[in-house]
């Protein structure tokens, strides 16, 4: 059964076409995820089937069962500020909700006829349904159910939208960044939810893991046109690879016949057929799809880092309490160069507070922070404060400088550096206030990377953030020789980047465990992959068999990877030269010994690119 069709559906911003003829069926039972660029119509296309926007043209066509009920999740759901938790979460028409809504304020406010809706619901045989709602409730962290909407955080209303959707059980959801927000104990929980239930899903998230388990077709936006994968991100991956490098090879056939027909159209009118017109209008043609490029998502982070010198970030018995409530208490650590650290624990443990401990933007209660003189600290938080709404993209970067310095002493324009993190040069002169949450995101990244840091704390990094610009980011910190903190819910991120914990368990406790998040997490569940261990008894931890790649061995594989690639493409560069029928006699010597040179040195880096892969596994 078909829930949604969608037919010939174009949308355009100004002179901008964002997509063009689109054509979209999702059936019952699909759980798909919708992947695109932020500011290629993401968000449009998500209006369009929700019906909040209209498309484009006279064929444009929105087909929906009438039988299906559809809620959607927005990032920024709306609610009345004067109502409950216990109103907002239980609005519904359904029958067994406003009957269990009506039992639970009569135990908020003790009425008398509570047995009353006992009864009702009894009749109803809405037990079920009751504690499927209180297991909701409790899963999402929402407890107290007379609070005021307008007391709640922009987190805390972002888990009530959801909570609310889920117990209303549509047929047909779609969810625009439902693991924004939560836990990590949520998104799993949330995982298992939306897997097990027999519910039809369009949702937008980068959140890969939970791609990986939870759908099972992947659309994506790309170039206004959309592209569909069945399976989940690993198919997805596998199969774009694939579209992309085929697509590539057309794309190179079609440029060499675009410059034999241009060839031909130089030539004078009389050297033409009688059949010239249909071959012209072919040439036309042939040159629209010659100038089509095929995306290889090159944006790129090269900026340079300031020097570190031995002292770094010390901290010393640092506590911080307010009242009774202790945050962090008796924490000591020193940070070494290179150190790539991860902060997790639930919402509301105080993450950035310590964060801010650490970087000195607020004072400990006791105990002191030593920050050396060498550190530049780059600070990519969740807000994007930083940046005027009312100031063009490319204002917005001069305001740090007109030049950048590269790496090699090399230099590069604000303009030049706004294109490789996917600004085009018409795009640099929109207001800010204009971009999508994920073109501030990148924007306010690319701030942030400008200054040079040497010591980077990226807190929630990747929300809003799309896929590409994540995969590019998490590139670059691959080869940072600078100290990390990262705070993130996104799982995958965490595990690609970080090889030692600080765990906030409450109370103060701050738990040091060396191991990847996904360690840490199966410690939690009684298989621990990696010891926990204080700084002062690291040295007897007990020796892992197997042991990972270190920081130094991932940086080796990188630089590895890259001077294959180097070698090859002057490889091939001096075969072409050999095909000059003009070579003199000492060039070719000159050559053939430069490639042996160069076959040698490929074989000497892939042997040790597979000495090294074999530690990875």
């Amino acid at each position: 059964m078909n829930y949604l069709t969608l037919e010939n559906i174009t949308k355009s911003f100004g002179e901008k076409i964002l997509f063009e003829n689109l054509h979209l069926t999702i059936a019952k039972g699909q759980k798909i995820a919708l992947i695109a660029k932020n500011g290629t119509g993401k968000t449009t296309l998500l209006n369009v089937i929700s019906g909040l926007e209209a498309p484009e043209g006279e064929k444009a066509k929105i087909l929906v069962s009438k039988d299906i009920t559809i809620k959607r999740l927005d990032q920024e759901p709306e609610f009345n500020d004067n109502d409950s938790v216990l109103e907002a979460a239980l609005d519904s028409d359904n029958k067994k909700i406003k009957a269990i809504k009506a039992f639970e304020y009569a135990q908020i406010t003790d009425d008398e006829n509570i047995q009353d809706y006992i009864s009702i619901i009894d009749d109803l045989k809405a037990w079920d349904y009751e504690a499927k709602i209180k297991e909701i409730l409790g899963q999402l962290n929402i407890h107290n159910l007379s609070q005021k909407i307008g007391s709640l955080s922009g987190g805390q209303k972002k888990r009530l939208a959801l909570a609310k959707i889920l117990i209303e059980e549509p047929d047909f959801l779609i969810l625009d960044e439902p693991t924004n927000h939560l836990d990590i104990d949520m998104i799993e929980w949330l995982e298992k939810y939306l897997s097990n239930q027999n519910l039809t899903l369009l949702m937008v998230t980068h959140d890969r893991y939970f791609l990986e388990r939870v759908c099972n077709e992947i659309i994506e936006l790309e170039n206004g046109q959309l592209y569909t994968y069945r399976g989940n991100y690993s198919d997805y991956l596998e199969k774009k690879s694939a579209r992309v490098q085929n697509e590539a090879v057309n794309l190179a056939k079609t440029k060499k016949l675009y410059l034999k027909e241009l060839e031909w159209m130089r030539k004078s009118p009389q050297a033409r057929t009688t059949k010239a017109k249909s071959r012209i209008d072919k040439f036309y043609e042939i040159k629209s799809e010659a100038k089509k490029f095929v995306a290889n998502e090159n944006m790129t982070m090269e900026i340079d880092m300031a020097r570190l010198g031995g002292k770094i970030l010390e901290a010393h018995n640092i506590s911080l309490s307010f009242d009774d409530l202790k945050l962090i208490e008796g924490f000591s650590y020193k940070f070494k160069k290179g150190e790539r650290i991860g902060i997790a624990g639930p919402n509301g443990s105080g993450k950035t507070t310590f964060i801010k401990l650490l970087t000195k933007a607020i004072a400990p209660t006791s105990g002191k922070v030593i920050i050396g003189d060498t550190v530049v600290f780059g600070h990519f938080d969740q807000e994007n404060s930083a940046l005027n709404g009312d100031k063009r993209v490319i204002d917005i970067v001069r305001e740090v400088a007109d030049y950048i310095p590269l790496k090699k002493g090399r230099k590069l324009t604000a303009e030049s550096l706004l294109e490789r993190f996917l600004f085009p040069r018409p795009h640099q002169q929109v207001f800010v206030k204009k971009l999508s949450g994920g073109e501030k995101r990148r924007l306010q990244l690319l701030k942030v990377l400008m200054l040079n840091p040497n010591f980077l704390i990226l807190d929630e990094p990747t929300n809003d953030l799309d896929l590409v610009t994540i995969n590019v980011l998490e590139d670059f910190l691959l080869n940072f020789e600078g100290c990390l903190i990262v705070t993130s819910h996104d799982r995958f991120f965490m595990d690609k980047l970080v090889d030692h914990m600080f765990i906030l368990e409450g109370g103060g406790s701050v738990k040091d465990f060396n191991g990847s998040y996904s360690d840490y997490r199966e410690s939690k569940k009684g298989s621990a992959k990696s010891p926990v261990v204080s700084e002062s008894k690291k040295e007897e931890a007990p020796e892992i068999v197997q042991r990972k790649l270190s920081y130094n061995e991932k940086k080796e594989i990188q630089k590895i990877e890259r001077t294959i690639e180097k070698l090859n493409k002057r490889k091939k560069e001096i075969e072409a030269l050999f095909l000059d029928p003009n070579l003199d006699g000492g060039s070719i010597s000159d050559l053939s010994k430069e490639l042996g040179e160069i076959q040698t040195a490929i074989e000497s880096n892939e042997e040790r690119w597979f000495e090294l892969s074999e530690i990875e596994g």
